[in-house]
């Protein structure tokens, strides 16, 4: 990862006065700390407590989580405008960010607050936090500044590089502390930028080792799972090295970033073993820094593609006891109509909107086609005894404004796969996972309805979908 220093104010710091507090939150507050007091082996440094505010909401999302897709990272944190512009237009669904370490290029992030966090994790983003601290002894391009020591290199009475290890231990705690002001999660990843060296070189590349060992162990012990991004040709190498030919020497990460500019969107290369960190432990970095521009917003990144956790998964649904609301196809329902499985899927859906208390008989009766007409009537629609095509869209995407994009998975995904399935560009599993054959139904649609054919289902297309535009 090559940060990019970018001019900005120094950041502000994140706390909330006990007076504004009250005696409850106080005690919380109290009660927090004496639990984050956490030891890690000999050093003293422990998290602050979590700001009161943020232990009053509901947590955060663990993330990464499971995904399988694309991101970027870049420097300095987006403002708000460009991470929404880049939402509705970009393929990413995943950005980088630095949080802490003194050898980072963009030590001040003026967006980065507790607010920027949880509203991007809201709108469906994964992040990965970023440490960029001591780096390899070796290397040519640190220390960058008076304040940021690289990896101490001397391997100590007994070869142990203890230096190396205390300096690791308190990289963690910082990354913690940074962590939990910022409202990330325990359970969520933390990567220590580890930047290109020479891994020749004996006690450089013993020294990284050693401090990548302490730093997933330190992580482990404040509750976060332990990520390292660096170059295959140097600490991405050596880790794969030492897990192989010399197991239990070290603690390995649980995650593994893997910088290889080759331009492939995937999470190989030839520099190390397919069989570590498989399956979902892999991100690769293919593309390295260039602008980019999306929705407007112009952006200097680096690309990334994605397989962490199960991947984008979609948790298995159930409707009306087991009612099949996915036939293969979505026709016009006329009275009349009996014992199909389309109308036994209208009456659940109708159902779960409330809007039907009859049995799920199959038939298209005097109740199904009273409910209809209701229906009909709240969305604006003409009122009809048939139920049409236009209002299967309709029915299925029911009002969705989330943007959606190959990575998204869920709830929402499988109500827009069965809205183009009415629509007729669809006739794939309703799987709820927004794969490449998503994104080309998605996009057969917008060049359908006279959209600009982008393969992201965001607010005009879903604007289409919900009107019940075919």
């Amino acid at each position: 990862m090559q940060p990019r220093p970018a001019p900005s104010p120094l950041a502000a710091r994140f706390t909330t006065p006990l007076a504004r507090l009250t005696t409850a939150a106080i005690a919380a507050v109290l009660a927090l700390a004496l639990l984050a007091q956490v030891r890690v082996a000999d050093e003293t440094e422990r998290p602050a407590p979590l700001r009161a505010d943020l232990m009053a909401a509901e947590p955060n999302p663990v993330t990464p989580g499971n995904f399988t897709g694309y991101g970027f990272d870049q420097c300095l944190a987006p403002t708000q405008k460009a991470m929404d512009a880049w939402l509705h237009h970009s393929p990413f669904l995943s950005v980088g960010i630095y949080i802490s370490g003194n050898s980072r290029a963009c030590r001040s992030q003026p967006n980065l607050t507790p607010t920027w966090i949880r509203t991007q994790l809201q709108k469906g983003w994964r992040l990965l936090p970023i440490t960029l601290g001591p780096q390899a002894s070796c290397s040519d391009r640190f220390p960058r500044y008076d304040d940021d020591p690289t990896i101490n290199p001397r391997p100590g009475a007994e070869g142990l590089y203890g230096k190396a290890r205390r300096q690791a231990r308190r990289e963690a705690v910082k990354a913690v502390d940074a962590a939990q002001r910022l409202g990330i999660t325990k359970g969520s990843t933390l990567w220590y930028d580890l930047e290109a060296f020479d891994h020749t070189n004996r006690h450089c590349r013993e020294s990284a080792l050693s401090f990548l060992s302490a730093w997933t162990t330190g992580i482990h012990k404040l509750g976060y799972k332990s990520g390292v991004y660096g170059s295959v040709g140097s600490s991405v190498l050596i880790l794969d090295d030492a897990r192989v030919k010399r197991p239990g020497t070290y603690v390995m990460p649980d995650m593994l970033w893997l910088a290889r500019w080759d331009g492939v969107a995937n999470t190989s290369s030839s520099y190390i073993r397919e069989d570590g960190w498989r399956p979902g432990a892999r991100v690769k970095q293919y593309q390295g820094g260039h602008d980019e521009t999306w929705g407007g917003v112009t952006i200097n990144i680096d690309r990334n593609y994605l397989d962490v956790g199960r991947g984008s998964v979609a948790d298995p649904e159930d409707h009306c006891n087991g009612t099949n609301i996915n036939p293969k196809k979505y026709g016009v329902l006329s009275p009349g109509t009996e014992a199909t499985v389309q109308v036994k899927a209208l009456q659940c859906l109708l159902k779960e909107r409330g809007r039907y208390d009859g049995k799920l008989s199959g038939v298209y009766n005097d109740a199904t086609v009273a409910s209809v007409r209701q229906w009909q009537s709240d969305r604006g629609f003409p009122v009809s005894d048939r139920f049409s095509v236009h209002d299967w869209i309709a029915l299925h995407m029911d009002n969705a404004n989330t943007v959606m994009k190959v990575g998204s998975a869920g709830p929402a995904v499988r109500r827009l796969q069965r809205a183009l399935r009415a629509a007729g560009v669809w006739s794939q599993p309703i799987s709820g996972v927004y794969d490449p054959a998503t994104a080309s139904a998605v996009r057969a649609y917008q060049k359908r309805v006279g959209l600009k054919e982008t393969g992201i289902a965001n607010g005009k297309t879903n604007v289409k979908l919900d009107h019940g535009r075919r």
